[in-house]
């Protein structure tokens, strides 16, 4: 296997690593102390290709491939873990299902607005009893009037709070689980639709996540994204995508949590010499490098089956379980290493380890990803 990047990829990956460091990385400190959505931030992310990476260019996206688009994910992350989840979301869950999914009118109205940062999507399928059981969903969109009336609650949305647009999924035959699910495009200033900030989070603060109420929204029938009853489909369909976007961003948690450790075990000195003259702080480093490096091989994997259409559910999720927990393994670890410099708060490792605690629960826990493996493994 090659895993050398082409002269376009490495020119991308550190056009954004610059930007990330220059740009981002003075306001993330900020962004998590007021808990509020980057808005302007989000148009300069736009402005570097990362809203809408993977969409063809005549849709005004990038067209860039996964690999890429990964790589750029995971560079922005470095500095920001809010505005790379941003993107995540608006690219792989909102942009990325409209442009193979949407009717030639839902892309013209929305994805050229996506990429370039005009709009905002978000992706409402989580509900306080449909979260790991995304099947379980309780919304329901009944037919009316040629169109549709939605009612129901979503919760957690990412994006919400600035968002333009949502994928809402809603039951349109209630009670056969994702069998009869569909997906609907609802502009977020439609009547009879509301936002409520969530309870304060541990992490990933100003993520603009809000509970969002469907309080009898009207649609009309060419809202819907896809055919009736597909909606649970591309849910997961995206979620392939939106997990490894998510190995992505807990890379780049973990490598900036490994280069505080770095930075602090050259420079802090104990009995004359500095701390990375230990072997116990040695042996940390080393386990922090090698559990990243292997993220980063199960990331390219599952980054190149995406591109190729090939089925990357499996390796999707193994991507996401082993690169979330090796990311936290790191964080851990780096905050052990710095002892009380990275324990107090408003410090790069204590913000870091908040951050990457997110990444092992949302677009589905650990312990979903290991379902889904499991159910392959023994197929």
């Amino acid at each position: 296997m090659v895993f050398d990047l082409t002269d376009d990829q490495k020119a991308f990956q550190s056009d954004i690593e610059r930007f990330a460091s220059e740009q981002i990385a003075p306001h993330a400190a900020a962004i998590d102390q007021s808990d509020t959505f980057p808005r302007e931030l989000v148009r300069a992310v736009a402005r570097h290709g990362l809203m809408g990476a993977t969409i063809a260019k005549a849709w005004g996206g990038q067209g860039r491939d996964y690999l890429s688009y990964a790589l750029g994910i995971e560079a922005l992350a470095k500095s920001s873990s809010v505005l790379a989840v941003i993107a995540a979301v608006n690219n792989s869950l909102v942009a990325e299902p409209i442009a193979e999914f949407g009717t030639d009118a839902q892309k013209r109205m929305w994805l050229s607005r996506l990429a370039n940062g005009d709009a905002i999507g978000a992706f409402a399928l989580s509900e306080e009893n449909a979260g790991s059981d995304a099947a379980n969903q309780q919304t329901v969109a009944r037919p009316e009037d040629g169109g549709y009336v939605i009612t129901g609650r979503k919760v957690w949305v990412a994006n919400a709070a600035a968002a333009d647009v949502a994928i809402v999924f809603a039951a349109t035959q209630p009670g056969l689980r994702g069998r009869g699910v569909s997906a609907f495009l609802v502009p977020m200033n439609s009547p009879g639709l509301t936002r409520t900030p969530t309870a304060d989070s541990l992490g990933v603060r100003g993520l603009g996540c809000m509970d969002v109420d469907l309080a009898g929204v009207q649609v009309p029938a060419d809202a819907m994204l896809g055919a009736p009853d597909e909606g649970f489909r591309i849910a997961m369909w995206a979620l392939d995508g939106g997990r490894v976007a998510i190995a992505a961003q807990a890379l780049g948690i973990g490598n900036a949590s490994l280069q505080e450790a770095l930075a602090y075990a050259r420079s802090r000195t104990t009995f004359g010499q500095p701390i990375g003259n230990y072997q116990a702080i040695q042996w940390m480093l080393a386990d922090m490098g090698t559990d990243l490096d292997a993220a980063r091989l199960l990331m390219l994997k599952a980054a190149d089956a995406r591109e190729r259409r090939a089925s990357p559910t499996v390796d999707a999720s193994m991507a996401k379980l082993f690169a979330s927990e090796a990311a936290h393994r790191a964080a851990d670890k780096a905050m052990q290493i710095l002892a009380s410099r990275g324990y107090r708060r408003g410090s790069v490792v204590e913000r870091l380890f908040r951050d990457v605690r997110a990444a092992e629960i949302y677009q589905g826990t650990s312990e979903v990803q290991r379902m889904v493996i499991a159910e392959h493994i023994l197929s």
